[in-house]
């Protein structure tokens, strides 16, 4: 008869990248294909934990863009999001932003490239301000949350704001009129943004 796996060689079918901006990391799942297509696990709770990500979803979005379309940076606060992201279709340039009141590394962002074809995640604790923009003729992209969403907590940054200095493929995105006009991170009340524990 053979032996349950171990939690180790569970673990060892994803991959864990850490980005420079500590909490925030790429997944990199295992994909099973062949002839006929291929198959993985998009989240799996006990695989996910055994690799530093102990996540309970509560919400799962899908948003579908255009090239050049730019959303983001948006946040929660209260009631933070952290959120698991990925991409069905195309390809996106995924951005996280810490603007944790008190964090060593506020102000400070990474990315990380979302294919259909390299089938990666990027996971982004809460507290985190998160945006996205298309770099292929369109994309399907996909995110849980670990809350859901709440009108009154929606909040933002803006996308080209020089403090964070983000270096988008992009110069001039496509914007909702509510992204066009968010306030720069200076401008954000420190009651208005997540707080940091370490």
């Amino acid at each position: 008869m053979q032996s349950p796996e171990s939690s180790a060689q569970r673990a060892s079918q994803l991959k864990r990248i850490d980005t420079d901006l500590p909490g925030c990391c790429i997944v990199e799942p295992a994909v099973f294909g062949d002839a006929r297509g291929f198959f993985y696990e998009s989240f799996n709770a006990e695989k996910f934990a055994a690799i530093g990500i102990h996540a309970r979803f509560v919400q799962s979005n899908v948003s579908r863009s255009m090239k050049g379309v730019l959303r983001g940076l948006h946040y929660q606060w209260p009631n933070p999001q952290g959120k698991l992201v990925g991409v069905q279709e195309g390809e996106v340039y995924d951005v996280a932003v810490d603007i944790r009141r008190g964090s060593p590394t506020f102000g400070r962002w990474t990315a990380a490239m979302l294919t259909a074809e390299n089938k990666r995640q990027f996971w982004i604790p809460e507290g985190f301000a998160h945006g996205f923009c298309v770099v292929s003729d369109h994309a399907t992209f996909v995110y849980q949350c670990t809350a859901v969403y709440d009108r009154a907590a929606d909040a933002g940054v803006r996308w080209n704001d020089a403090q964070l200095a983000i270096d988008w493929p992009v110069a001039e995105p496509f914007l909702s009129d509510k992204d066009k006009v968010a306030p720069f991170l200076s401008e954000v009340a420190v009651g208005k943004l997540p707080a940091y524990s370490p």
